[in-house]
C-alpha cells in the first residue's frame, strides 16, 4: 500500500470516527449537495476533473517539469473558491460543519488581496480597533469583496468585543 493511499485511508477514518455515523449514511446525507466523501474524497485522486487552477489549469498540467521550465506559476497553483467550497462540501457530508463554514470563509477569502488579510487579522485583535472601524471592515468584507460570511463574523467579533470591553478606546 503506498504512503499516499495509506494516509487517505486515515484521514477517512478519523473523519468517519468524528462524524460518528456511519459513511453509507453520509453519502445519502450530502447527495442533495452532489457530492459524496466516500466516493469524492480526496478530490484530487477520485475526481481530479472538479478541480482548476485560478488560471484554468488542470491538476494534470500542474508538473515539475512545467514548474521548473517557467510554464506553471505561482498564480497557477493558488486554491480556488470553488476548491475550497467543494472541500466544504466534503466536511459537512462528513459532520465536521464548523471545518465546512472555516472552508467557505476561506473561499471569500481569495478574492481579497493577502495585505489586505493581514490588515484585517490585525485590526481584528483585541484592543485594535474601536466598534466603527470594525462595521467598516464588515462593510468593505460585504461592499467591495461581496465576502457576506466574513463580513458577519467581523460584525458579530464587533459585538462581542464590545460587550467583553475588548474594543480600543477612542
Amino acid at each position: 500500500m503506498s504512503e499516499n493511499k495509506m494516509l487517505e485511508d486515515i484521514v477517512r477514518e478519523v473523519l468517519k470516527s468524528m462524524a460518528g455515523a456511519p459513511q453509507a449514511a453520509t453519502c445519502q446525507a450530502s447527495a442533495t449537495a452532489g457530492l459524496c466523501p466516500e466516493r469524492d474524497y480526496p478530490l484530487a485522486s477520485k475526481r481530479p476533473e472538479l478541480l482548476k487552477t485560478p488560471t484554468g489549469k488542470t491538476l494534470s498540467e500542474i508538473t515539475l517539469d512545467k514548474i521548473m521550465s517557467g510554464e506553471v506559476k505561482s498564480d497557477d497553483v493558488r486554491i480556488t473558491p470553488e476548491t475550497l467550497r467543494m472541500q466544504a462540501e466534503i466536511a459537512d457530508g462528513v459532520g465536521r460543519y464548523q471545518f465546512g463554514n472555516n472552508l467557505r470563509r476561506a473561499a471569500e477569502l481569495v478574492a481579497i488581496p493577502d495585505d489586505r488579510v493581514l490588515e484585517i487579522y490585525n485590526a481584528m485583535r483585541p484592543y485594535r480597533s474601536t466598534k466603527p472601524e470594525l462595521l467598516a471592515i464588515a462593510e468593505e468584507l460585504e461592499g467591495k469583496y461581496n465576502a457576506k460570511i466574513n463580513a458577519a463574523l467581523v460584525r458579530e467579533s464587533a459585538d462581542v468585543y464590545e460587550r467583553r470591553n475588548r474594543l480600543r478606546a477612542d
